[in-house]
């Protein structure tokens, strides 16, 4: 009995401790961040989410995710059928090669866009050809927002491939199905869960991406500052009620996230 209530009374102490570490360190924060959002009022809130700035940072943002997540989807998709369903040398290190975001700083992401395509960038011959810019603006933080969401999808969906094996595609070959149609009537349906859930990660990381934009952007406020670079300018130029409302809408976007996460998660337990 003493064994069972010392096993007890360590549990508990362990769930408190959880509990209070996630307190000071996110909801303690997040809470401060609405106090202080709304701390003058609903309306002083609405007023500075009404700012032509934040209206630009928001379509800025949503611009970002819609160019970066439709093309890392097809990406991830392809590079996990290509891993998950053949036995090829370099496999490991192609893996390798598209975790590589996870492990390198937002911030050298962002440089190495600089280095590639700036003035004196290994490819400006080719951005002077094509007479486009791409540092300092649009094209060069959809570039960055493409590197460091691409891995999502591929390390999403490659596990759930490898899971419910090649039979059911072979099955449905050997009755006559072309590629797409496997694709579309087995393929899919069997890593739908898995592959919005890495939508969703996709999208969350590109709304809220801040290193890398910050280097290739240029932070100009009113042009080219997504929601995250809106919220530091805000606050550096003592605009405290527009950073803060940013914020609060940073925090409600990733708050729909999580719900929709543990949504996907319910619906791939069953």
């Amino acid at each position: 009995m003493q064994t069972i209530k010392r096993l007890n009374t360590g549990k508990n102490w362990s769930i408190l401790v959880v509990f209070v570490y996630l307190g000071l360190i996110l909801l303690i924060p997040a809470v401060s961040v609405f106090y202080e959002a709304f701390k003058e009022g609903i309306p002083t809130f609405l007023q500075a989410i009404q700012q032509r700035e934040f209206i630009q940072a928001v379509w800025l943002t949503v611009l970002l995710s819609l160019f970066s997540v439709p093309l890392n989807t097809v990406f991830g998709l392809c590079a996990a059928w290509v891993i998950a369903r053949n036995n090829f040398r370099g496999k490991a290190f192609l893996m390798s090669i598209i975790d590589l975001p996870f492990s390198i700083s937002p911030v050298v992401a962002g440089l190495m866009m600089v280095l590639l395509y700036g003035r004196n960038g290994w490819l400006n011959w080719l951005v002077e050809y094509l007479d486009v810019r791409i540092v300092f603006a649009l094209p060069g933080m959809v570039l960055a927002t493409i590197f460091v969401t691409m891995p999502f999808v591929a390390r999403e969906v490659i596990p759930v491939l490898e899971e419910i094996g090649s039979e059911q595609e072979d099955a449905a070959r050997s009755l006559g199905a072309n590629d797409l149609q496997i694709f579309w009537r087995v393929t899919l349906p069997s890593i739908r869960w898995g592959l919005l859930y890495g939508v969703l990660l996709t999208n969350a990381r590109a709304m809220g991406e801040y290193g890398a934009i910050a280097v290739v952007s240029g932070n100009i406020i009113g042009k080219t500052a997504s929601l995250p670079i809106f919220v530091e300018l805000a606050y550096k130029n003592y605009q405290s009620q527009s950073a803060f409302a940013a914020s609060v809408v940073l925090v409600l976007l990733a708050v729909v996230t999580l719900i929709c996460k543990e949504i996907l998660e319910r619906y791939t337990r069953i």
